[in-house]
């Protein structure tokens, strides 16, 4: 019989990964990147050229390897593909002392 086990929600959390909330907020906004450099139908070189960064390191990037990026660099990406990026802190929920980060998109209608 396979067990089968339900995911938190956060894939790096599920494998233990100790810093797994910024590696999801660094998957959904590599992942929104993506999504803009494709829909501009944009090469790598170009896009690389747009984003600042070399294309090797876009690469590594789109294929989910970003250690070595910042969430601020990749926040700068977006803005510098025309996406307004808004950061809202507001206080932390009554049911565990720490925060929580969470990403959203918010699409032109």
């Amino acid at each position: 019989m396979i067990e089968i086990e339900e995911s938190s929600g956060n894939v790096y959390a599920d494998l233990g990964v100790t810093d797994a909330d910024e590696m999801l907020v660094k998957a959904q906004l590599a992942t929104k990147i993506g999504e803009i450099v494709k829909r501009r139908h944009l090469t790598q070189t170009q896009a690389a050229e747009v984003l600042g960064m070399t294309q090797p390191k876009l690469s590594n990037m789109l294929r989910g390897q970003f250690r070595g990026i910042s969430e601020s660099k990749m926040l700068d990406c977006l803005a510098r593909l025309g996406r307004d990026v808004k950061i809202v802190v507001g206080p932390a929920r009554r049911s565990t002392k720490a925060g929580h980060v969470e990403v959203v998109f918010a699409e032109a209608v």
